[in-house]
């Protein structure tokens, strides 16, 4: 039999224990803490860690900037460890984009070109900085893949980039541009601001909100990371390979020689220094989900980062259809991926991003939800998040949904 404890619950709560069939014992320890009311939420956790024998994984979700939940489990995790997380990057990376469109410093109806001329080559003159974020620009990858140290470098990524040929007709398709989208929309930030988008980050974002989420890992934080966990047996005999010249190939550097290997991409220690904005970023839950929670709402007396237009602007649908690349249908909003769209419970305005390891972190505008989930072994994606996330988000939404209506009841006595 298998037990469950649950320990460092706050409040009154008291642990608990979880006994499923199997052969063998294992124990669970789940730490952490959940504001009264969100008690489902710390089981079904606890619940995923039993079915997922050894699973590294925080939990980490804000209501209105509050935080409500703060737990994790796992063999040497803690609230406070760092994990390669992949393309959550991208988020903060748009976050900053956002911002600059938000100053007037960029235009989203400009020409990529108008910002930086090489671009314009192999019949990319048209594109504009929109395309880029919508994912429109055809400009996955380039024949032969990128080296590894390119793929840790977005200055050299732009520069290879440039001169490519686009994979398809600028604005006729969209598809995941999975590792270079942050080194294209990165390099028109910088020919802009002349700061690289991961020093904007770090001046207007991550510093003032003291963020555990790292776009380029201080040398001193390198104790506090855990490495990457590869896909355990069982999934890696489910996990086919990637034709390498198919356009998931291609976006995901297959056709490099050799193959890029994702595990040991993200335990590289130049990779994590360097902080490649599509892929290689490292933090936390904790850490991405108080990101989001400025996103949308006032966090430690400072107002929103987006103000309303802005979010207006940004979480709306810009290409329906079927992601060229993953096979997603509506898959994209402006740098974000459309959280509503996965996850049918959220607001059709809800935006985030996840992250190779199976992470997902969010903000949704409508319920004041900032969500996030991240973990420490790969597994066999759900449209990017790991599956284990239905059923986390479902039951943080049910405990949103009830209490409004309590609220409503409330408020008609």
């Amino acid at each position: 039999m298998n037990e469950l404890k649950i320990l460092g619950i706050s409040g009154s709560l008291r642990a608990g224990s979880y006994r499923r069939q199997g052969e063998g014992r294992v124990t669970v320890t789940v730490h952490g803490t959940v504001a009264a009311g969100f008690e489902e939420v710390r089981q079904v956790f606890a619940t995923l860690a039993t079915e997922e024998d050894g699973l590294g994984a925080q939990l980490a979700v804000r209501h209105h900037g509050r935080q409500v939940v703060d737990l994790w489990t796992g063999p040497d995790m803690t609230g406070d460890s760092l994990l390669a997380l992949y393309s959550s990057g991208k988020g903060a990376a748009h976050l900053v984009v956002a911002l600059l469109v938000q100053d007037g410093t960029l235009d989203l109806d400009w020409r990529v070109a108008d910002y930086w001329p090489e671009f314009a080559a192999e019949g990319k003159d048209e594109i504009t900085l929109r395309d880029l974020l919508a994912h429109r620009a055809g400009l996955i990858g380039v024949e032969g893949g990128f080296s590894a140290a390119e793929l840790a470098d977005d200055r050299v990524l732009a520069q290879r980039l440039a001169g490519q040929r686009p994979y398809w007709r600028p604005g006729s398709a969209y598809g995941y541009h999975a590792f270079v989208i942050g080194a294209l929309t990165g390099e028109v930030v910088r020919r802009v601001t002349g700061w690289s988008t991961q020093e904007l980050y770090e001046e207007r974002v991550r510093a003032p909100y003291g963020l555990d989420f790292h776009l380029g890992l201080p040398e001193e934080q390198e104790p506090r990371y855990l490495p990457v966990q590869p896909l355990s047996p069982d999934k890696q005999a489910l996990a086919g390979p990637i034709a390498p010249d198919s356009l998931m190939g291609i976006a995901f550097n297959q056709n490099a020689t050799p193959p890029t290997d994702l595990v040991e991409f993200a335990n590289t220690r130049a990779v994590r220094a360097l902080g490649p904005t599509s892929s290689g970023s490292v933090g936390n839950a904790r850490g991405l989900a108080k990101l989001y929670a400025a996103t949308i709402g006032e966090i430690d007396g400072r107002p929103p980062l987006l103000n309303a237009a802005t979010l207006a602007e940004f979480t709306k649908p810009h290409t329906p259809g079927v992601d060229a690349v993953t096979g997603e249908r509506d898959h994209f909003l402006l740098g974000f991926e459309s959280l509503g769209v996965r996850y049918p419970e959220l607001g059709a305005d809800s935006f985030g991003h996840s992250g190779s390891v199976g992470a997902q972190s969010f903000a949704d505008p409508g319920s004041g939800i900032a969500y996030s989930y991240t973990r420490r072994r790969f597994t066999i994606g759900d449209g990017g998040g790991a599956p284990e996330n239905r059923r986390l988000i479902g039951a943080v939404m049910r405990v949103i949904a009830s209490r409004k209506v309590s609220e409503d009841l409330d408020g008609r006595r």
